[in-house]
C-alpha cells in the first residue's frame, strides 16, 4: 500500500478563518476516492460532524481559495467546498474504513503534528537565551521541516545547518 507522503499533505493545509483545514476534494485525492464519497459521509453522519469539524467556505473564501490555487476541482464545482479542520479528519477516519483511509488518516495526523511540533519549536527558540539551546532547538526544527519537505531529503551535515538557520531566520 502505497503511503501519503507528509509533503502532500502539508501542501494541502489552508489556513481558513483561523483554523488549519484540508479541502474535501484534496481530502478526497489523499483517500483516493471521489470528493462525492466523503461528502456522502458527512451528510450520512451529521452527528459525528458538530460545529467546527467542518467549514462550508463562502463564495468569497471559495474564489480566493480559486485564485491561489487554480483548482478546477473546486472552480467548477457548482456545490461550496468544505473544509475539514483537524478534528473533522479524524471523525472521517471514523466513517472511512478501507486500509488506505487508515493509512491516509494516519499520514494526516501526523502531518497535522509536525506542524504543532514546529510552531512550538519556533515559539520556544525567541524565548531561548542559551546558544546551545538554541542550536538544539534550530536542529530539531530543521529535522522537523526536512520531514515535512520529503522523507528522503538528502543534505550534508554542513548543508543541514544552514538551511535550518535560514529556515528559522525565515519563520
Amino acid at each position: 500500500m502505497n503511503t501519503v507522503k507528509l509533503s502532500q499533505v502539508e501542501k494541502r493545509i489552508l489556513t481558513i478563518r483561523g483554523q488549519k483545514v484540508i479541502l474535501d476534494s484534496d481530502v478526497a485525492t489523499l483517500y483516493g476516492v471521489e470528493t462525492m464519497r466523503v461528502n456522502e459521509a458527512v451528510k450520512n453522519n451529521p452527528d459525528k460532524f458538530p460545529k467546527g469539524y467542518i467549514i462550508k467556505l463562502t463564495k468569497d473564501e471559495k474564489k480566493e481559495v480559486i485564485e491561489i490555487f487554480d483548482n478546477p476541482k473546486i472552480k467548477f464545482s457548482p456545490v461550496p467546498p468544505k473544509a475539514f479542520t483537524e478534528k473533522g479528519l479524524y471523525m472521517l477516519a471514523t466513517i472511512l474504513k478501507s486500509p488506505k483511509a487508515t493509512q491516509t488518516t494516519i499520514d494526516i495526523i501526523e502531518t497535522f503534528a509536525q506542524i504543532r511540533e514546529l510552531s512550538r519549536t519556533v515559539a520556544e527558540l525567541s524565548e531561548v537565551k542559551d546558544e546551545f539551546a538554541q542550536k538544539s532547538l534550530m536542529q530539531k526544527g530543521g529535522e522537523i521541516i526536512k520531514d515535512i519537505l520529503s522523507n528522503n531529503l538528502k543534505t550534508t551535515d554542513t548543508e543541514n545547518k544552514y538551511r535550518i538557520e535560514f529556515c528559522c531566520l525565515k519563520i
